[in-house]
């Protein structure tokens, strides 16, 4: 029958068939789930009371043998402790499947103010330090309260209490592991928010990240006044070209304008503290995570776009400030929650040749709950393990970064050389590269349609932006061996812009060589030789680059420096490789455009978008730089993940 077919032809069809099996065969795990589910608990509901006399909505699943005594698991979260209805079960138990064969307690439960919990809704509600009676609640009070009435009311368990979550649930994990209960025992905050101004989710460095931002506020922020089990909202962009959209959208107070109409009350809580304020401020979790407690286990995605950041910086936090307490942490080859489902074998067109996501599933989640929580297995775990891109395979330190890692710069040279040599020119009149940028056409993060935020981006190709006008691109000679970076990347440039604000955005990138073979199954037929892999970039918004609590304008073509720190990556450039630099100032529509005057972005309009000349200087007293930690080569140790 495909006699004569195309090669292209016949990827898709077999494409096609894989994807219809996968579809049948998820919908019957689904269901074998469900009736597990079924056989083997029995599900209550309650409504918790809390010191201020609210009461939030909890699911409990209690196992129906009564043999032993069982720990509890629990999960807070704004996104629905669903199905509703104690005739209604949830097709799996726990992060994953094992868990619910491996027999705990499950608890599910809908924070303050959402879906069928009363009280009002706070978004990243700010620790309070110090409470003067009832009425002063926030999530660390609301999950002390919650497991205190469990352990009273809930018969048959061990008197242990463990707490996951991912993303937001990741946030009410973190939270609720400050001032623990005493029966909280072992926590794991997985891809948690700290910090929406600096580094999670809506903004990196000042900059908004809009599809996302926009995306996400379009349902989740929708008011829901009173208790509800429907509270689903779809939103309608009319194009699944996000780039098209928020162009047309024009200047960030036309969101509400056009779209929102006043609907989103968040919103416009952000769009009025475009600087790192007390609003934000007060939404910092870290400072409040101190005299920690519980084991925690920190999970996080190298190639997670929403809360990276989170992640490393929890662990960074309990870590100084909690030396005493069991804190590891665990990093993958992921997207955001992308270790909680599938294989984790590739992300986009990247394999990692191996299924990570469920060997992280086996091997490190579930022995993690099970020795803290039951007393089962035995206490072997590693400071941090992390997998290794590049070679794809797993290492376990004793401290991250690892403690044998050494700096080392790599300079912006003439010719677009990226080189460990400083530059060695003196004139600024002359040694320096320039580039337009132009509002109206941003340079695209990603060389495909799509309305939102893409989670392959982090590892897409990068050739359509070097061949712009408006990037720079600066790239080493061919690897001649392994060189492993491992921990975070420090930019230094120095800059000028003919405007009076800026971004300026930086990737490192993995070029691969020229003969690297494409995939076997190819059906989208990408060529991979030569590809540029996106391995970590960021942005900074430069009014920001003294201070985000006060900003300053640039004065037009003097140079100023702009330092700043891109989130950790553990990564080997392989022999026959090249490491390259792109630089640019927009990165659309990722991140929201810079209008490149210096005005509050959150009320700006059209007139104030301009174009401007960029200067990237490359003089003996103004280089600019990235710096790396090198981690000296080293043979493959214990973990393997098959």
């Amino acid at each position: 029958m495909l006699r004569g077919a195309s090669p292209r032809l016949i990827g898709l069809i077999v494409s096609v068939f894989v994807l219809v099996v996968g579809s049948v065969w998820s919908i019957s795990a689904r269901a074998q789930g469900l009736e597990h589910v079924k056989a083997n608990y029995t599900k209550y509901e309650y409504r918790i009371p809390m010191r201020d006399e609210k009461r939030l909505f909890t699911a409990v699943y209690v196992p129906k043998d009564q043999a032993k005594s069982y720990s509890m698991l629990m999960t807070r979260s704004p996104y629905s402790a669903k199905p509703y209805g104690v005739d209604q079960y949830r097709n799996d138990l726990g992060p994953s499947a094992l868990f619910g064969k491996a027999g705990y307690i499950f608890v599910y439960q809908d924070v303050r103010g959402r879906w069928m919990s009363e009280g009002e809704y706070v978004n990243m509600r700010p620790h309070r330090p110090l409470k003067n009676g009832p009425a002063e609640i926030d999530e660390s009070t609301d999950t002390f309260d919650t497991i205190d009435w469990l352990i009273k009311h809930v018969p048959n368990h061990n008197g242990k209490v463990g707490m996951m979550g991912i993303s937001y649930p990741g946030f009410y994990t973190s939270a609720g592991m400050i001032d623990a209960h005493p029966a909280l025992t072992a926590c794991s905050p997985q891809a948690p928010i700290v910090d929406w101004f600096i580094g999670d989710d809506w903004h990196h460095n000042g900059a908004l990240q809009l599809p996302h931002a926009f995306n996400f506020m379009a349902t989740f922020g929708r008011p829901r006044p009173e208790p509800t089990r429907k509270f689903e909202y779809k939103f309608e962009h009319d194009t699944p070209d996000g780039y098209d959209f928020f162009l047309r959208m024009g200047p960030l107070p036309n969101a509400d304008g056009l779209y929102y109409k006043g609907d989103v009350a968040y919103w416009n809580e952000v769009m009025q503290h475009g600087n790192y304020d007390e609003f934000w401020t007060s939404r910092n979790l870290r400072p409040h995570l101190k005299g920690i407690k519980p084991a925690v286990m920190t999970v996080g995605g190298w190639f997670d776009a929403e809360n990276l950041f989170g992640a490393l910086e929890t662990y960074k936090q309990i870590e100084t400030s909690s030396p005493n307490t069991t804190n590891i942490l665990v990093m993958g080859p992921w997207v955001h929650g992308g270790w909680s489902h599938g294989t984790g074998e590739y992300l986009g067109h990247v394999p990692f040749n191996a299924k990570t996501a469920e060997f992280y599933r086996e091997h490190i989640e579930l022995p993690f709950f099970e020795f803290h929580l039951k007393g089962e297995g035995k206490p072997s775990f590693p400071e941090a393990w992390v997998f290794e891109t590049g070679t794809n395979l797993w290492r376990k330190y004793d401290a991250w970064p690892p403690k044998s890692v050494v700096a080392k710069s790599f300079y912006l040279n003439a010719a677009g050389q990226l080189t460990t040599e400083a530059p060695r020119e003196t004139d600024s009149n002359t040694a320096f590269d320039e580039y337009p940028s132009d509002p109206s056409k941003p340079v695209p993060y990603l060389d495909k349609i799509t309305i939102g935020m893409a989670p392959e981006y982090m590892t897409a190709d990068q050739r359509h932006a070097a061949r712009r006008p408006d990037v720079l691109v600066y790239q080493t000679e061919i690897m001649e061996q392994d060189t492993m970076l491992a921990g975070p990347i420090e930019v230094e440039l120095h800059v000028s812009t003919s405007g009076t604000d800026s971004d300026w955005v930086v990737k490192l990138i993995d070029v691969y060589p020229n003969d690297y073979p494409d995939p076997k199954e190819n059906p989208t037929g990408v060529k991979m030789g030569g590809y540029q892999q996106l391995v970590r970039g960021d942005v900074f918004r430069g009014k920001f680059r003294k201070s985000f609590e006060k900003p300053e304008p640039f004065v037009p073509n003097r140079p100023e420096r702009v330092k700043f720190t891109m989130q950790d990556i553990c990564h080997v450039f392989r022999p026959g490789h090249r490491m390259m630099i792109q630089v640019q100032s927009s990165w659309f529509p990722l991140i929201d455009r810079n209008p490149q005057t210096f005005v509050d972005i959150y009320t700006a309009k059209q007139a104030d978008f301009q174009k401007a000349t960029q200067r990237v200087f490359r003089t003996t007293t103004m280089s600019s730089k990235i710096t790396v930690m090198v981690q000296p080569a080293q043979t493959p140790n214990a973990a393997t993940a098959k």
